[in-house]
Order: C-alpha cells, then sequence, then structure tokens
C-alpha cells in the first residue's frame, strides 16, 4: 500500500505502518481531484473530530482484576449523530477504529442518511471471558464512553463479536446511568427492547439489493446466476438466502471450516442447518465437495461477495478471480491495489460503503421507530430497504461512468461532498 503524504496522517499514527487508517487516507486522496471548491475542507475528513481511548477494568470471576482498553471514535459530525458498531476483538487497534469511523462517515453520506461516522471496540478475545464477565466489561465500558454517546449524539450498534444481547447491557448500563429507559442510545436490539424487524438480514439483503442493481447496468441477469460466497456469518447466510430466493445459484462458500463447491448450486437453508442446528462443519456438508481454500478465488462465478474479514482481496489473488461483479460484504475486503488490478480485467467492485450499508440503513430505521414509539412490518421494512438503496445506488452509478473512475471513488464523491457542503455551511465555530 502506498504510505500517504505526511500531511494527511496525524501525529499519533506512525507514517511506516499507518495501518487501515492509511488504506481510508489513500480512498480520501483519490477522491479530492473530484471535490472541486470543497476541496479545501477535505482536512476535516483527515482528523477524525474526537477520540476517546478508556481503560476498562473487569473483576474476573475468580477475583482478579484484569484491564482492557476500548476505543469510541467520532469520526465526523457534520450532517448528524455518530454512527457505527463496537467490535470486540483481541486486534482492535486506534489505527482500525479510526478507519471503520471514517468509513461509517462515508457509508452513512452514500446512502443519504442523517448520520455522522462513529466506531468503537474494545481489544478482548470474547471467547476467553464467562457471559458474567462479558456482561461486566460490556456495562463498564458503557459507563466510560457515556460522556460521548446518546440517541442525538452518537448511537453505537453490533459489528464484529457483538450481538442482540451487548446491545441490551449497553442500553439498560446507558438508561440507568441516565435515569430513564433510552432505547434510541443504541440499535441491533432484541425486538423485546425496541429492536426493529428486518435489522438481523439487513446487511445480507442489501448486498443483494445493490447486485441487483449492478446486475441490471451490467446487462446480466440475476436468474442462474452463480455466486461465491466468503463468509458464512450473519452477512453471508443472509446474502445466500436472498440470492437463492432471486434465482441466482449459491456454487461456493468458504469459512474458518474449509471451502465447499458444487456446480448445481448449495442450498443455503441446508447448508444454515447443518452449520448452526445439526452443529456439523462445513467440510462435512453433504451438499458440496470440499476444495482447498486458495482455490476459492478462482471459482467460475459471476458474482463473488467476501463478507468476512478485511484485506482479503490483494495484488496475490485479484488475478485470480473470474467474477465480473465483486460485492463487498465485509469492510476493506479489497485492497486499493487489488482493486485497480480488477478495474483492468473488467470486474466491477461495489465498495463496502454502498454494498454493506443495509445494515446501518435497518439500524436508521430502528432509530425512527424507537423515537416515534411505532413499529413497522417486516416487509415495510425490507420495502424501505429496497427504496433506500436503490435510489442511493443510481447517482453513484452516474458519477462512476460520467468521471470514469471506479464505483468506490464514485461513492467517496458523492458522500464526501455531502459531508463537506454541510461542513462549509456550518462555519467554523470561533
Amino acid at each position: 500500500m502506498t504510505t500517504p503524504t505526511a500531511h494527511a496522517l496525524p501525529s499519533y499514527i506512525d507514517p511506516s505502518h499507518p495501518g487501515p487508517w492509511g488504506m481510508f487516507m489513500e480512498q480520501l486522496d483519490r477522491v479530492e481531484p473530484h471535490l472541486g471548491p470543497l476541496a479545501q475542507w477535505v482536512e476535516t475528513l483527515r482528523r477524525p473530530k474526537r477520540m476517546l481511548i478508556v481503560d476498562v477494568p473487569v473483576r474476573m470471576d475468580d477475583g482478579r482484576i484484569e484491564h482492557f482498553e476500548g476505543y469510541r471514535v467520532q469520526h465526523n459530525l457534520s450532517r448528524g449523530p455518530g454512527k457505527g458498531g463496537v467490535r470486540f476483538h483481541p486486534q482492535v487497534h486506534i489505527s482500525e477504529v479510526m478507519a471503520l469511523a471514517g468509513w461509517m462517515t462515508v457509508k452513512n453520506a452514500a446512502v443519504n442518511l442523517p448520520y455522522g461516522g462513529a466506531k468503537g471496540g474494545i481489544r478482548v478475545d470474547p471467547s476467553r471471558l464467562s457471559l458474567a464477565e462479558l456482561e461486566r466489561m460490556t456495562r463498564r465500558y458503557t459507563s466510560e464512553i457515556g460522556l460521548l454517546i446518546g440517541p442525538d449524539r452518537d448511537i453505537p450498534a453490533p459489528d464484529v463479536n457483538t450481538n442482540e444481547q451487548v446491545m441490551a447491557w449497553m442500553m439498560d448500563t446507558y438508561s440507568i446511568n441516565q435515569g430513564g429507559t433510552q432505547t434510541g442510545v443504541v440499535t441491533g436490539k432484541p425486538l423485546s427492547m425496541g429492536g426493529s424487524l428486518g435489522r438481523r438480514d439487513a446487511t445480507g439483503r442489501g448486498c443483494f439489493v445493490v447486485a441487483r442493481e449492478a446486475m441490471k447496468r451490467l446487462n446480466r441477469p440475476m436468474e442462474g446466476a452463480r455466486v461465491a460466497i466468503q463468509g458464512f456469518g450473519n452477512v453471508g447466510n443472509a446474502a445466500a438466502r436472498v440470492f437463492h430466493e432471486h434465482g441466482a445459484k449459491i456454487v461456493a462458500v468458504q469459512d474458518v471450516g474449509g471451502t465447499i463447491y458444487n456446480e448445481a448450486g448449495i442450498d443455503p437453508h441446508a447448508l444454515q442447518h447443518h452449520l448452526k442446528v445439526a452443529e456439523g462443519a462445513l467440510r462435512e456438508f453433504p451438499g458440496g465437495t470440499v476444495i482447498d481454500d486458495a482455490s476459492f478465488w478462482g471459482v467460475d462465478c459471476d458474482i463473488l461477495l467476501p463478507a468476512a474479514l478485511e484485506r482479503q482481496i490483494t495484488e496475490a489473488n485479484a488475478y485470480q478471480i473470474k467474477a465480473k461483479l465483486v460485492v463487498e460484504g465485509a469492510n476493506g475486503p479489497t485492497t486499493p491495489q487489488a482493486e485497480d488490478i480488477l478495474w483492468d480485467m473488467g470486474c466491477t467492485v461495489l465498495p463496502d460503503v454502498l454494498a454493506n450499508a443495509g445494515g446501518v440503513t435497518v439500524s436508521y430505521f430502528e432509530w425512527v421507530q424507537n423515537a416515534s414509539s411505532f413499529f413497522w412490518t417486516e416487509q415495510d421494512i425490507n420495502m424501505r430497504l429496497d427504496r433506500v438503496l436503490s435510489e442511493a445506488f443510481e447517482p453513484i452509478w452516474n458519477v462512476a461512468q460520467e468521471k470514469r473512475v471506479h464505483l468506490r471513488t464514485a461513492a467517496f464523491i458523492a458522500a464526501c461532498t455531502r459531508v463537506l457542503e454541510a461542513r462549509a455551511l456550518r462555519g467554523l465555530y470561533p
């Protein structure tokens, strides 16, 4: 990865190892020439508005006190309160959280949600904690970041290794400290606590919606389209089911348990039952043939959906990809250099800031429902999600065609223009 210029990095980021924040800086560098007069405000996006690093002391079940490092970064609040998930992972660090917050700024603006970008996390391996320890850690972290979050200030949501239960603990802790129930402080909550129907499958469903719109413009049918999916967690699982329901064939699936392939198609409902209900391993699924993991990238398919971790498509494997459409269900799965290779090969990449925006869109719906205490049906949710993402896709596609740039750059142009217009109109407080 090209190291960004020194002026683009805050003093607390090592220029020789800029990490995910460096990738975000490189993406900003690509969009800056297209911003016109608004480029004078682009430094706003190169410096997070507010960052909080907190100590999270936890009394363990055996009586010991352990300390964990927690983060909450508000990248930009020009268009509204911060919005972004909280992840629990042993490799969480400040560069990653900063970049994820920046991508949330772009994602929210790209689909025209009235939010800024934020992100949070704790550096911890949650699999090593008991349920009681996890609850105590979550509650202490929530209390520590309580001075930043709030229904009109910054609204956390689930991310890697966090779920509805974690959001319930966060909402309860914040509400206790505020002296009254505040359901809108987080999204992704259980339905019984003000959560929204359709939230669990929203990110995967959103991947399908934008893929459908792209396939229309590429003059390729969805019926019979061959889809390869990396990651069969919440996003990959939901996406597989929706693609399958609309006539596409899931020909390959890869997760931590290996890689399977079936030219005739893998039934995602049967695979879901095998993995979750029967607690079987992916390699043991009878509906597919095991292939080696490296071969996944060369599978003959029309649509490739990476829905696992960052930096999965790189210069090392981009040349193997046969798909004509890559749909980024994960955050940052394609490096800038790999995206250039795919572009030269005639492969269209639907960037994460658009492709996986279904989750934050339905989180927005949840927030609106909490504010009004009026809840919609799942059919209403899915219809509104489809409309928001379809309407967001059109201008981004048009910008890409007009300027002959990647869809990611086009999404950044649309999003950064909205953010910086708001920044310019708000002016500077003396």
